[in-house]
């Protein structure tokens, strides 16, 4: 590719290695502090955790310089994969059941990526919030999908073996960053590659990135794929550790919830989306139980915070001009 030609790739600030014994360094130690949380504090990273790769998805899309508000869908079809599988094929791994509901919400997305991939700014929002609400609606009709009332989820296994009633929460919370933090990784992997640059690119210039040999819209098609794989992880992550799904997962308002994260926390960072993802569950959280008729403006009042004095993303608390 021209962009390319005739030099070599780019030096990473943080060496593949590097990233990889931090990645793994990180999700070791969250495993063997989640040991000594108590369940509820367990089950609220999990869901942060689990959440914060649906805003992932989100930021690769932002990079290129659009916001989708439609991310509901893929998380949606992530949860119900593996709520159907579950309950219809008798399939119970819970690992297995992830992958399923990322391949899956990637292959349900790859046809709109052409499509999308034209259009910016108000449009693209506009057009990805059409599909999560289309979405939604067939989920509220169609019976067979379990109609208004959803699915609930029984206990799943983990590479053949029967999860222990005791243990069965901390388990899925050490799947969960797991994945998480393999996301995360291949992330910043993705980010500091050619295909990675040539997307931040096209947030400044897609004329000159088109000059120089590259595709635009091929970019931000694969960046539409990739966003979907990852809503799909974590929709079936969630639904796991949450037991039930229903069609409001897919409503605008989850998918505001995901540009609230990725908006709070920034493009630059890849750790400080699962940070923002749970401030958002530990702000809700509270919020909920001290002010339950005004946990929406507790939300709102953090946000504009945030936008006021970090206007970067909490990333910009330690990400000056780089990206981590």
């Amino acid at each position: 590719m021209a962009i390319n030609s005739g030099a070599s790739t780019p030096s990473l600030e943080t060496p593949v290695a590097l990233s990889i014994l931090w990645a793994a360094g990180l999700c070791l130690a969250l495993a063997l502090v989640g040991a000594l949380m108590p369940k509820w504090l367990t089950f609220l990273i999990t869901m942060a955790a689990a959440n914060g790769l649906v805003s992932l998805g989100i930021v690769v899309l932002m990079r290129g310089g659009v916001v989708p508000f439609g991310q509901g869908m893929v998380f949606a079809i992530g949860g119900y994969t593996a709520a159907l599988m579950f309950n219809k094929m008798g399939i119970t791994d819970a690992l297995f059941l992830t992958l399923c509901g990322g391949v899956i919400a990637a292959v349900v997305a790859a046809p709109f990526a052409p499509l999308l991939s034209r259009y910016r700014g108000i449009f693209f929002a506009m057009l990805t919030l059409a599909l999560s609400m289309v979405t939604y609606g067939l989920l509220m009709k169609l019976e067979v999908l379990g109609g208004s009332d959803g699915f609930n989820l029984g206990r799943p296994t983990l590479l053949g073996y029967k999860l222990p009633d005791d243990q069965v929460g901390y388990i899925m919370y050490v799947l969960t960053i797991t994945v998480s933090s393999i996301m995360a990784l291949l992330a910043r992997i993705y980010f500091d590659s050619t295909r990675g640059l040539i997307t931040l690119a096209t947030k400044e210039n897609e004329l000159r990135v088109e000059y120089l040999g590259g595709s635009v819209r091929y970019a931000m098609a694969i960046n539409f794929i990739l966003a979907a794989f990852c809503g799909g992880l974590g929709g079936a992550l969630a639904v796991m550790a949450l037991g039930h799904i229903e069609p409001g997962v897919s409503f605008w308002t989850t998918s505001g919830e995901f540009v609230f994260v990725a908006v709070l926390a920034g493009w630059q960072s890849v750790i400080a989306l699962f940070v923002a993802s749970v401030v958002l569950e530990v702000v809700r959280s509270f919020s909920s139980s001290y002010f339950p008729n005004t946990w929406q403006m507790a939300l709102g009042i953090f946000l504009l915070i945030v936008i006021r004095f970090l206007p970067r993303g909490i990333g910009s608390l330690w990400v000056k001009g780089g990206t981590r």
